[in-house]
């Protein structure tokens, strides 16, 4: 590890360390449900966006998209892979908070970043929104995010950026936890049903799948972020320890 990090590094690392802390405090305080919930409402629509994205991308095609109160989320589809469609909304949950924690090591990217995230909202909402519910909070989770990345200092849309990083991982992985036990224990509709009735596989099987693929995605963006910091060495490259 070297002996001095770049102060940009060093601001990166204690950012992405209060918003975990944040996250962990906001869980378990008294309402802290009403200071993430529009956080997830933004992974319901990053999970669907997800299905919506991998429907199209082969050569599917995508119905409408509902967002419900209570966080959950469908969305209907015709065509298309069904094997992937299925797996897309966890995966797609935990692939963006695996991205932004790897983008983060440069705080300049976070207002691009937002802006990027709010342009695939609006694109999700405008397309494919399908009640009046989908539709409000599609708008409102869009203006957030270009308020965020117009109005706000560039540290404070990189910590803002940090802590939604903390909460899509935590969220994705709340929600695989969840789906798991589900599968487990009743026989509700869920995308790891609808794997099993396609592949005959248990749905707890694919629940522990998504939860390994996950798992390995969040390792992985983890260790490209220590090394873009410098905090472990990058394979094939020379170190020097004094």
């Amino acid at each position: 590890m070297p002996k001095k990090l770049r102060k940009q590094h060093k601001e990166s690392i204690g950012f992405l360390v209060g918003a975990t802390i944040l996250s962990i405090v906001v869980s378990y305080a008294p309402f802290g449900f009403v200071v993430v919930y529009p956080l997830r409402l933004f992974v319901t629509f990053i999970h669907e966006g997800g299905h919506a994205l991998a429907a199209l991308l082969t050569f599917g095609e995508v119905q409408k998209l509902i967002i419900y109160a209570n966080a959950s989320g469908e969305t209907y589809t015709v065509g298309g892979l069904s094997l992937l469609i299925a797996s897309a909304g966890y995966l797609a949950s935990t692939a963006y908070g695996a991205g932004l924690l790897m983008l983060l090591h440069d705080g300049g990217r976070a207002k691009a970043v937002l802006t990027v995230t709010a342009a695939l909202i609006l694109a999700l909402t405008g397309f494919f929104a399908a009640d009046r519910f989908s539709l409000f909070i599609g708008i409102v989770l869009t203006g957030l995010l270009i308020w965020v990345a117009i109005a706000w200092s560039a540290r404070w849309a990189h910590f803002f950026l940090s802590f939604l990083a903390v909460q899509c991982c935590l969220n994705a992985f709340y929600d695989l936890k969840t789906l798991f036990l589900i599968s487990a224990t009743t026989n509700l509709h869920s995308d790891a049903v609808n794997m099993q009735e396609a592949t005959m596989i248990p749905a707890t099987i694919w629940a522990l799948f998504w939860i390994v693929l996950s798992a390995m995605a969040l390792i992985m963006a983890l260790k490209i972020y220590a090394q873009h910091l410098g905090l472990i060495s990058t394979p094939g490259k020379v170190s020097r320890v004094d």
